[in-house]
């Protein structure tokens, strides 16, 4: 099996774009398992981040800010898409609504170059 797509370099998740689908990277039980871990307790992943950023804003009323960034066919897009995907289902959960497909379609990010 190739490694994974993404690390941490410290406090910083690297990802890479791995230009194809990985099963079961992105899937709703990989939200499912990360949402129940602290950040560090599983592999480096998008939606541990994600979910360090959903834990903070509740529990601790922090502030919070994702700094994507990366060159042209990075992946910065998929990465945004993904965390919001993550935070939206997050966010349902906890209202107590069911996560919708549609949840993130019309959701809007800035992409600064």
């Amino acid at each position: 099996m190739p490694p994974p797509p993404q690390t941490n370099i410290g406090s910083i998740l690297a990802a890479v774009n791995p230009y194809k689908q990985i099963p079961g990277l992105y899937d709703p039980e990989a939200v499912g398992l990360y949402s129940r871990h602290h950040l560090g307790e599983l592999p480096p992943h998008i939606f541990a981040v994600a979910n360090e950023c959903y834990r903070c804003l509740w529990k601790r009323h922090d502030s919070q800010c994702v700094l994507i960034s990366g060159e042209s066919g990075a992946g910065k897009t998929e990465s945004t898409k993904l965390l919001l995907q993550f935070l939206s289902v997050m966010s349902q959960k906890s209202a107590g609504t069911a996560p919708s497909k549609r949840s993130t379609r019309g959701s809007s990010h800035r992409t600064e170059q």
